[in-house]
């Protein structure tokens, strides 16, 4: 039991929801310091609720702490009224666990799962009185590594990490952390531990790297300040999902969270290839986990944490080849406990709805489509492999089956968009309100209406994706596209029905700025921080002139990373590391979106994208050899 807290109660009763900062949670993890060699703490830069919902830290926080010589604790951004008290009192930020100040571990990793967190990365920093620099460490601070989906372009927070690990985290750690320990026991210094580490495969050690750049501010080169770096850093992938680490002990929370419920990860990757979607080309090949394994771990989880729903995660779970399978278990064993099953990333398809109708009180759910552009031609170039017909169908299905209320998911902005397919988007929202009207009877129609939720958020370019060499819009062209699209619904026959929501424009293209930016990005970052801007993705909190006023003062103009498309042979600031689909590749998708061409789905013919090098998952599967039109080495 923790017998010191580190924040009075006077101080916990003056902040909003204390239960973020005690600790003691059902299934957290207390050591005896006196018995470990190595103090971890995992750092998610965003509020409790919603660091506390991810997945990716649950599994490292269960794996570190499966070591003997290790204790892995957690620690979140503190909300703006403890920030305050923190300050104003000079507490030093904390670990959940022990309580004990961050700047006391040997290590603080911080996930790095969206851009709009950057500024909360140097909170954290600043609150542990750990130096924001890392050439300013000393070598008594931890060493700060950063891992997650934006680490797959570490440059606009290169300067602010000591090492980040690219890939998946089960894989390396172990010998990252054995070498820690051979270091502080040979008496080495920072230096030689970052120098060892640069030789682990996955770890980038910013450092080591220096950009240089052309007259027209595009990245030159990298230049090696150490001769043992790397030239290229390879993501590190675990082939075999089913035989790893995974949390069927996970921390149960005090307080309701964003996701309160078991996640249960049923795969990795994404056979679909949508053009705009990082994830879809990061976390490739697609790897399966065995069935019989899933539901080991659904009934343990259900028994270790209590939760009475279980949500089953990945980025397209309609393409788990064991999905029937599972639901029928699961269905069955719930059933008995009365717990509720969350299906997210299903296709909606009459297998769907038939499940759907099973597993949810129908009458409080709402079914999400995500058709992502307005027509069908802007959905081709993207790569969507949603047709109107199948949209219109799964609705009908719907409607048949009880709901009443569906969500529609666009993206405004996609590279060759016309207003034809802006105006699209109202078509396509109307169309499915007359399919509710066409295929529900009046006196079975509910409160007799339907509600169609129709929502634009505007296209970022990332890093990894066919659009990498895409132009984003400006501000004001984003408003005008969401203006357009209102105008268009409006125009609508069956406009009462539909809603309309759309993403803030300025949020928006910050975040393209950080997305595809280099390391001059980072004395902006820093400056943001110390002129007031943190919870840059909440939108209360969203200061987009204070991030205008710091790119003017660092000299920096923003439309050179957003409003420009890129040259085909444009050297990237991400361009040394190696996610596993080439360059190449993309760039054959990056044509063939601007030609309208579709490319089929990674189980029906391989594209040779450069996944298969890794020697397993579907790129191993006899469908995909089978058909292999294109190869796998290019």
């Amino acid at each position: 039991m923790i017998k010191k807290q580190a924040l009075s109660d006077e101080i916990l009763m003056q902040v909003e929801k204390p239960a973020r900062y005690i600790g003691n949670e059902v299934n957290s993890v207390i050591k005896n310091k006196e018995e470990i060699d190595i103090r971890f703490c995992m750092c998610f830069p965003d509020v409790y609720e919603i660091g506390m919902s991810h997945l990716g830290i649950q599994i490292l926080y269960s794996m570190f702490n499966s070591f003997e010589d290790v204790w892995c604790e957690r620690v979140y951004s503190p909300w703006t009224d403890l920030d305050k008290i923190l300050r104003e009192k000079q507490i030093p930020l904390f670990a959940l666990e022990s309580q004990d100040p961050i700047k006391s571990m040997d290590f603080l990793g911080i996930t790095l799962q969206y851009e709009m967190c950057y500024t909360n990365i140097l909170q954290i920093l600043d609150l542990s009185q750990i130096p924001l620099l890392a050439k300013d460490r000393s070598e008594t601070d931890p060493i700060v590594i950063g891992g997650g989906p934006c680490s797959y372009n570490p440059e606009p927070i290169a300067d602010f990490f000591d090492l980040f690990y690219i890939g998946e985290g089960e894989t390396q750690y172990r010998k990252l952390l054995d070498i820690y320990k051979e270091n502080r026991k040979a008496g080495g210094s920072r230096l030689n531990f970052l120098q060892q580490a640069s030789q682990v495969p996955g770890i980038y050690v910013p450092v080591f790297y220096e950009e240089e750049y052309q007259d027209d501010g595009t990245v030159k080169g990298r230049k090696k300040l150490y001769d043992k770096a790397p030239d290229t850093i390879l993501k590190e992938v675990v082939m075999n999902v089913s035989d790893t680490f995974y949390p069927t002990k996970p921390i149960v929370p005090y307080m309701q969270v964003t996701q309160d419920r078991v996640v249960l990860e049923i795969q990795r990757g994404c056979i679909r290839g949508c053009r705009f979607c990082q994830a879809g080309q990061l976390y490739r090949p697609v790897r399966e986990r065995d069935v019989d394994v899933l539901k080991k771990y659904a009934l343990e989880m259900l028994e270790n944490t209590g939760h009475e729903e279980i949500s089953l995660s990945s980025l397209s779970s309609s393409d788990y080849s064991a999905l029937n399978e599972l639901l029928e278990f699961l269905m069955q064993e719930c059933g008995k406990k009365h717990i509720n099953i969350s299906l997210p990333s299903l296709r909606i398809d009459a297998f769907s709805l038939d499940v759907m109708s099973k597993v949810q009180d129908v009458k409080k759910s709402s079914l999400t489509f995500a058709p992502e552009a307005g027509t069908q031609r802007l959905r081709d170039v993207i790569n969507k492999g949603l047709t109107e017909a199948l949209i219109l169908e799964g609705a009908a299905l719907a409607f048949q089956g009880g709901w009443t209320r569906v969500k529609l998911y666009f993206m405004l902005g996609l590279p060759t968009e016309t207003e034809e397919d802006i105006l699209g988007i109202g078509e396509l929202s109307n169309k499915i309100a007359a399919v509710f009207f066409d295929t529900v009877p009046k006196d079975k129609r509910i409160n007799g209406k339907v509600q169609i939720v129709t929502s634009t958020s505007f296209f970022i370019p990332k890093p990894f994706t066919p659009f990498q060499w895409a132009k984003m819009c400006t501000r004001e062209e984003f408003l005008e596209k969401a203006y357009q699209t209102k105008k268009g619904i409006m125009a609508q026959l069956n406009q009462k029905s539909i809603k309309y929501n759309w993403h803030e424009a300025d949020v928006s293209v910050i975040e393209g700025i950080l997305a595809r930016g280099d390391r001059k990005l980072a004395k902006v970052i820093l400056r943001a921080y110390e002129k007031g801007c943190m919870f840059d993705a909440w939108s209360e909190y969203f200061h987009n002139d204070i991030w205008l006023s710091c790119f003017e003062e660092c000299g920096i103009d923003p439309d050179f990373y957003t409003v420009r498309e890129r040259m085909e042979d444009e050297i990237f600031p991400w361009d040394f590391i190696d996610c596993g689909v080439t360059k190449e590749f993309l760039l054959r998708e990056w044509k063939k979106a601007l030609e309208g061409k579709t490319s089929p789905n990674c189980r029906s013919q391989c594209q040779g994208c450069g996944a298969g090098r890794f020697g397993g998952g579907i790129c191993l599967s006899t469908s995909a050899q089978a058909e292999n039109k294109v190869g796998v080495s290019l």
